[in-house]
């Protein structure tokens, strides 16, 4: 049986500030940037607060913790 899908924040290369978008992108299988491009539209008019991007930063665990020896 397959394990559940997990959210986490990636690392390294793969994250571009704190990981978010491209954790959000791998756990939908969406394009990284495509979900960046839509994270800063909603950022920059204010629809999405800067602040929902930071408590998710805090929030959502790094993917080495998710899956230890990554």
């Amino acid at each position: 049986m397959d394990e559940p899908k997990k959210l986490y924040r990636t690392e390294g290369r793969a994250a571009t500030l704190f990981g978010v978008c491209g954790g959000i992108a791998e756990y939908f299988n969406w394009d990284p940037t495509l979900v960046r491009v839509i994270t800063a539209l909603l950022i920059i008019p204010g629809g999405m607060s800067l602040w929902v991007y930071i408590i998710a930063a805090l929030i959502i665990p790094r993917k080495s913790t998710v899956y230890p020896g990554y």
